[in-house]
């Protein structure tokens, strides 16, 4: 059976907690044991590795959306609402406190991934459910040098969905992981001719600014995310001395460079 998607109450409900328990943290640790307040202590080692499994759920989420594969959209929705909540408090418990190291802009990506999610989810999908049941101002007729690109422009994206996809119809078809994995020439060409369409329509700018570029946001904090755990994992690991800065290694390390 098919999950029940959250309720905007449920999610704020979850929203809340998770900065109520990390405000709760930071009041309350300076009465907690050392290991809690050392930075790279097997407590918040742990805990930041912990944190990490629980964020890398809306990574699956993305591979099993844009895979075409999962049987349960709704299902990885919500786990990976759950995840994150859980994941950003793991994580500033796992900040120690200090949080005027670079490693603590993880923690703001993190804020600022969850204040996009709850906006679009309880504010911009009521606005995108109204866009699609109006007929907007800028999508006006295109002019004739315009209409003649756009006629160019979708010949050649059927050329090309044939040999991408023969089964699907190009008005309503989107490249997906498994294209670009099987045939990443094409895949990427498609994108480009999409990516060019939408441009001449004035698909964007037929909606607000906040509508119109809250998910590219949501998607690029999320992989500066990913890039700064991938860079703090690597230093902590491989160049220990350097992020000791000549006091005690308290964490497990390959290297001490």
């Amino acid at each position: 059976m098919q999950k029940q998607d959250f309720p905007d109450a449920r999610l704020l409900q979850l929203t809340v907690a998770a900065v109520v328990a990390i405000v709760l943290w930071f009041v309350i640790r300076g009465a907690l044991p050392e290991m809690w307040r050392t930075p790279g202590s097997p407590a918040l080692y742990f805990t930041g590795v912990a944190g990490v499994l629980l964020l890398l759920v809306p990574v699956a989420f993305v591979l099993a959306k844009r895979g075409g594969h999962s049987t349960n959209p709704v299902g990885w929705f919500n786990a990976h609402i759950v995840c994150s909540l859980a994941g950003m408090v793991l994580i500033a418990i796992h900040s120690g406190g200090f949080l005027r190291r670079p490693p603590a802009l993880l923690l703001l990506a993190l804020l600022a991934l969850a204040v996009l999610g709850v906006w679009a989810r309880v504010r911009g999908s009521r606005r995108m459910s109204a866009t699609f049941a109006s007929k907007a101002p800028a999508f006006q007729v295109p002019d004739a040098a315009t209409r003649e690109r756009l006629r160019a422009l979708i010949i050649e994206k059927r050329r090309l969905l044939a040999e991408l996809d023969p089964r699907a119809t190009e008005g309503t078809f989107s490249v997906n992981l498994p294209h670009f994995i099987r045939q990443p020439r094409l895949a990427l060409a498609y994108r480009k001719l999409a990516r060019e369409e939408s441009l001449l329509l004035g698909s964007r700018s037929a909606v607000s600014a906040q509508q119109a570029w809250w998910r590219p946001l949501h998607m690029a904090l999320a992989w500066l995310f990913v890039l700064g755990v991938v860079i703090h994992v690597v230093t902590v690991t491989f160049f220990a001395g350097y992020v000791a800065d000549g006091g005690p290694i308290t964490w497990w390390h390959l290297k001490a460079w």
